[in-house]
């Protein structure tokens, strides 16, 4: 298994680890949900982090129950970004990093989501990426969904502030293609489609992104792939099957005998 902080890695994953019982033939039979997920899938999102604090120590026994290679993403707290909206937030902050970073080097990614209405303001991201970055080392993945983040000014203070703009879908606010802001990392959020967070991708979509994915890793890109149609249980299946595709030595697209967690796609 190659190192997860190394170019040309895919870490796919699901917001969460919960595994409903039609997906238990895919995992080992024994474990913690977390330890048997962790078996398949080199990397999760936290998202209960957003609506709620967990201790360090949570933190810490969820980093020792998966292996070496395995990352987690965890979603900043809603405290700090819909309500406080990113100004004085340092004693927040602080309580954050004093959670999360109990991950250690397991924890690969922080992402930021935006309230809908919330606008692109210079200054104030300037001052809060700069925050985050004297608190954390890992990647920083930022979901907004106002028109303005998309705007060639913020695309430029993301680029100034290192952050890694995320391919969402459906894409909110987003008013034409994805501009990239890393030339080192991508971050794809997969919420469903029509029906955000419970529709389930079909074969073709899953070969559609998997083709997108592989360029990015071929390039050399980190890129973490996660699957957030949660809501009746689609984000596992989906995965699993996005990992089972890969390019065969014509190009020609293919199906991997298991879904084990060695992902990285062509560069091999």
């Amino acid at each position: 298994m190659p190192e997860q902080n190394t170019p040309g890695s895919l870490l796919v994953g699901c917001a969460g680890w919960s595994l409903g019982s039609k997906d238990f033939a895919a995992f080992p039979a024994e474990g913690s949900h977390l330890e048997r997920y962790a078996a398949v899938f080199p990397s999760v999102e936290i998202n209960s982090s957003f609506y709620r604090p967990h201790k360090p120590e949570t933190y810490a026994r969820w980093a020792a129950s998966v292996p070496e290679h395995f990352r987690f993403a965890v979603k900043v707290p809603r405290a700090i970004t819909h309500d406080a909206r990113l100004r004085d937030v340092d004693a927040l902050l602080d309580r954050f990093e004093g959670e999360a970073g109990m991950l250690g080097d397991k924890l690969g990614c922080l992402l930021v989501q935006l309230p809908p209405r919330f606008g692109f303001d210079d200054v104030l991201a300037h001052a809060f990426f700069g925050q985050v970055r004297e608190r954390f080392g890992c990647s920083i993945a930022f979901e907004a969904r106002h028109a303005s983040w998309f705007s060639e000014s913020a695309t430029a203070t993301l680029r100034e502030c290192g952050i890694v703009r995320v391919i969402a879908d459906p894409a909110a606010g987003q008013p034409g293609e994805h501009e990239p802001t890393s030339d080192t990392h991508v971050y794809v959020r997969l919420h469903g489609a029509p029906r955000i967070y419970y529709s389930a991708y079909p074969g073709d979509e899953i070969a559609r992104w998997r083709s997108r994915i592989d360029r990015e890793v071929t390039a050399g890109r980190t890129v973490w792939c996660i699957f957030d149609n949660t809501a009746e249980g689609a984000a596992v299946p989906n995965a699993l099957e996005l990992m089972e595709h890969e390019v065969g030595p014509s190009g020609d697209r293919g199906a991997v005998e298991s879904a084990g967690p060695n992902v990285t796609a062509p560069s091999e």
